[in-house]
């Protein structure tokens, strides 16, 4: 079983910033994409941002130029740096990855997610 445990968030004011982290454990042979995704209230849930193995990045239009992804495979962990928040980031913040336990065999497994509110 894989396990998913994300930091947690808290409160910030407008222009903060805020770092979650996500580590994951359990019987892992290899781990793909990593990445961070987040729910706000009465929204569908929307990504934020992934990372692959090798590093290579993609993120959403709104967090561009705010927000950093970044992963350590030797601790099987991923990091969101989040700068220059704003009151339309609080949501609930949710860790993924794409987690092979044998060779060929791989699924997605979520993490149990963390708030973040920027509000004054």
């Amino acid at each position: 079983q894989v396990q998913l445990v994300e930091s947690r968030g808290g409160l910030v004011q407008p222009g903060g910033s805020l770092r979650l982290s996500c580590a994951a454990s359990g019987s892992i042979f290899s781990i793909y994409t990593m990445g961070w995704y987040r729910q706000a209230p009465g929204k569908q849930r929307e990504l934020v941002a992934t990372i692959t193995k090798g590093g290579s990045t993609n993120y959403a239009d709104s967090v561009k130029g705010r927000f950093t992804i970044s992963r350590d495979n030797t601790k099987n962990m991923v990091y969101l740096q989040m700068n220059s928040l704003k009151p339309e980031d609080t949501a609930v913040y949710y860790c993924n990855a794409d987690v092979a336990v044998v060779a060929g065999h791989h699924y997605g497994v979520w993490g149990q997610g963390t708030q973040v509110t920027v509000s004054p």
